[in-house]
């Protein structure tokens, strides 16, 4: 592993240096944490404590998507590492960091408020009762370096005026409107968009590979949603609709990626969420696919006014057991 560099979304890079036994971590050049293994157990050395045991495990777990967890001895343990999360206890004095309660912390990947911060209260909308929910974030709310890609993995909040165009585009070609049945004017885009905006159970997500916009997300709280009355809907479940729009990002390596990322960021956004649903239309076998490959499940099939739907299911436990990212 000698020489692997990794990108962290403030700018900064990761440097890894040294092999299965010994390595060195160095953050912008500069000397971080130096670790020894004795059997499995890591031995940490390093000045910023709670930087360096982030970063030893970030670079375990980004190399080696099979490692699920990691035993460390330290000569000092920061109380906010367990109280955070990251650390656990383990016996004879030693601490662990597990794989799957590692990526559900937010930092540094979500971006902006979180809707956890949000208090709980109920209302009822169209005679569902649910939880009021958050007001919408603006700008990236999501960033990760995908080291399989090479690319950066973001999503952002959709500015109408910035992103109409591309969005009207998208939706009129041939092989989106098969499936969306969006197609439209700009004008009939803008008020679809508008529409949407005020819609407090929608947030609508721009997602971009390197900076530059490639698709479309709908997010949803399934509760106030149509497809709440086919399945045992819990309070914060979330939903999304998907639309890639660029040819260019087409294909399964780059739907692991994105469709990676879109689960990631709303597990962080609200820890209460336990699933993420979804009702692709059941022919469409090839996303379907690509979904099941990640780990969703296909629950069965029912019929919308407009479609017959594949009711797909992802779970907080099953993702973060998973937990394909990198």
């Amino acid at each position: 592993m000698s020489g692997v560099s990794l990108a962290l979304p403030d700018g900064r890079t990761l440097l890894v240096d040294g092999g299965a036994h010994e390595l060195t971590l160095l953050l912008d050049g500069q000397p971080l944490l130096r670790a020894e293994r004795q059997d499995e157990v890591w031995w940490l050395q390093g000045g910023d404590m709670p930087l360096a045991v982030w970063a030893f495990a970030y670079q375990a777990f980004a190399i080696d998507p099979a490692c699920q967890r990691l035993l460390l001895q330290l000569d000092d343990c920061p109380a906010a590492l367990v109280q955070g999360g990251l650390l656990s206890p383990e016996a004879d004095g030693l601490w662990q960091v597990q794989r799957s309660m590692f990526w559900q912390l937010p930092m540094p990947w979500r971006r902006g408020a979180a809707s956890e911060s949000y208090p709980q209260r109920f209302v009822l909308s169209d005679g569902r009762r649910h939880p009021q929910r958050p007001p919408k974030p603006a700008g990236e709310l999501y960033r990760r370096f995908d080291r399989r890609l090479g690319s950066w993995i973001s999503l952002r909040a959709l500015d109408i005026e910035a992103d109409l165009e591309r969005f009207s585009r998208w939706q009129n070609h041939p092989r989106v409107a098969e499936f969306w049945q969006e197609q439209g004017s700009l004008e009939q885009h803008r008020e679809y968009l508008e529409r949407l905006a005020v819609d407090p159970h929608v947030l609508t997500l721009i997602g971009c590979f390197d900076d530059q916009p490639f698709a479309y997300f709908e997010a949803y709280w399934a509760k106030e949603d149509r497809i709440a009355p086919f399945y045992a809907v819990d309070d914060y479940d979330r939903g999304i609709h998907m639309l890639v729009g660029e040819e260019t990002h087409r294909g399964p390596h780059k739907v692991e990626s994105w469709l990676s990322a879109l689960v990631h960021y709303l597990l962080l956004d609200e820890p209460r969420t336990q699933r993420i649903v979804a009702e692709p239309r059941a022919d469409n076998q090839r996303m379907i696919a690509h979904m099941q490959r990640l780990g969703f499940w296909q629950e069965k099939e029912f019929d919308f006014p407009h479609k017959c739907a594949a009711l797909m299911v992802q779970s907080r436990e099953r993702f973060f057991d998973r937990c394909r990212l990198c």
